[in-house]
């Protein structure tokens, strides 16, 4: 009989517990490529969910989706200076187009007489392809505004590799739109930012910090970055999302002009934002528990599971399953039959609950003379007993709702309990000693921001504007601008 899976209390080692929940629940493995991942079919299935229900919003705010080539000219980068300045350690580069066998040697290796006349970067980010494209594509004020969304991998070198949160390749959606005026541009970029927290809030029952970037953790070449911070179950803050301002300076880079209604020639202003296969990371640590993933039903590739209890009339018992499956997935809840019968009932609980099954169902000789089945919620493992009726679907897509809404109420409390707020810079050191993720009044520079990081390895993750004035912790003057200060992925 195959032994459990089993993983690390959260408590003994939060990072081993990640790594084991990854990996045993079958949501990715470790690529024969160094900092890369196999996302595997369950862990594709929740990005799916995640792809279908996030394009729709985008789809619906007026961006229309395309798709642009892997590689870009290395003189691309060379025109945005920040940007390039922000990427260039992390950029992998093609310069041969052919290899070379060496019989003698045994060996294989670029072909040096197939080396290409211009590198190629292989896309940390689309903005200088983009742009360089948008010179064509805009003439007037009349081919404005482009909003457009590309769902593609990226490649960013990853000295320090984690599934999921960091890897050399992910997966992720990248938006691009071109206005004819700041206000536009500062407009989209704002209402992306908020259909983001929209969708984790209705979906990945998250519902994370909002503000604005520092200077300091920018997007490279954006004036501002508006983000959103969720805080994870170990005290550490992950960056979900990200939707970018960024002014003229790819347009003035590419030479992107247009005509006005005037007559006059002005340049385009533009925006980008993004989110990544790094979502199932956020799910992962976010929800999870000592026994595994507890996934929001929304997004959950199996969102029941039913498990038989198999008697002396195991065709009946089957039978009733699959008539219970079937309406269950006629009223649009995805469900799956375990039919398996290699494993015990009880491997099987283990095995659910370890992958994060938002309801199982159970059923067995009784259940079927008593016309009833025994649901089990995976959040907090309560279970009850439902009539096996025509009114079974309406109960369960109840239970769901519920469920979700539990995640996210605990959520917000585990945040809540987690953050304080410090009026001085000795209060702040002792909540970060204490493993709390701190608010503080803010009015300091990069030179203080810097300071942080090398005494306490935090940074500031956002910053809002609150109702009152109070001192900075580090420069003494009057601010309403906060700061959220944690440790990060």
């Amino acid at each position: 009989m195959p032994e459990k899976r089993t993983i690390p209390a959260q408590s003994e080692n939060f990072s081993e517990w990640y790594i084991q929940v990854v990996l045993n629940s079958g949501l990715a493995e470790y690529a024969p490529v160094r900092g890369c991942m196999i996302i595997k079919p369950y862990g594709y299935a929740l990005w799916q969910n995640i792809q279908t229900e996030l394009d729709r919003r985008i789809r619906e705010t007026g961006h229309l989706n395309v798709y642009f080539p892997l590689l870009i000219p290395v003189s691309f980068f060379a025109r945005e200076a920040q940007h390039i300045e922000g990427f260039a350690k992390e950029c992998a580069v093609v310069t041969h187009y052919r290899l070379h066998w060496d019989a003698h040697q045994q060996q294989i290796a670029p072909d040096p007489d197939a080396q290409l006349t211009e590198p190629y970067v292989i896309r940390p980010t689309s903005e200088t392809i983009i742009w360089h494209t948008f010179r064509k594509w805009i003439q007037s004020w009349r081919d404005l505004p482009i909003k457009i969304n590309q769902w593609a991998n990226v490649m960013r070198w990853e000295m320090r590799p984690r599934l999921f949160l960091r890897t050399s390749e992910f997966l992720w959606q990248e938006g691009h739109t071109a206005h004819a005026t700041r206000q536009e541009a500062e407009q989209e970029a704002r209402q992306m930012h908020q259909m983001y927290l929209e969708f984790f809030r209705e979906y990945l029952a998250i519902e994370p910090y909002t503000g604005w970037k520092s200077p300091r953790e920018r997007f490279a070449g954006a004036e501002q970055t508006y983000t959103l911070e969720g805080i994870m179950r170990d005290g550490k803050a992950l960056q979900m999302g990200t939707s970018h301002f960024l002014g003229q300076n790819f347009a003035r880079a590419f030479d992107v002009q247009f005509t006005t209604q005037e007559g006059t020639r002005e340049y385009v202003w533009a925006t980008s934002w993004g989110v990544s296969t790094r979502l199932i990371g956020a799910l992962v640590m976010a929800h999870g528990d000592d026994h595994g993933l507890r996934l929001p039903p929304r997004l959950a590739p199996i969102q029941v599971v039913i498990i038989p209890i198999w008697g002396k009339d195991e065709p009946a018992v089957e039978d009733a399953c699959q008539q219970i499956a079937r309406m269950l997935q006629q009223a649009g809840i995805r469900t799956h039959i375990d039919l398996d019968r290699e494993h015990r009932p009880g491997w099987k609980f283990h095995e659910y609950e370890l992958r994060g099954v938002p309801v199982r169902i159970v059923i067995g000789p009784k259940d079927i003379q008593q016309r009833a089945v025994e649901v089990a919620r995976r959040d907090t493992g309560e279970k009850q007993t439902l009539p096996w009726n025509d009114q079974l679907p309406t109960a369960i897509h109840d239970l769901l709702h519920t469920i979700h809404n539990t995640l996210l109420n605990q959520y917000k409390a585990f945040q809540q309990q987690i953050t304080v707020e410090a009026t001085s810079f000795q209060q702040m050191a002792q909540a970060l000693q204490d493993g709390k993720v701190v608010c503080v009044p803010w009015a300091g520079s990069d030179h203080h921001e810097e300071q942080l990081q090398e005494q306490h390895n935090v940074t500031i993750r956002c910053l809002w504007t609150d109702d009152y004035e109070e001192p900075c912790i580090v420069t003494g003057q009057k601010t309403r601008v906060r700061a959220l200060i944690a440790p990060a992925y």
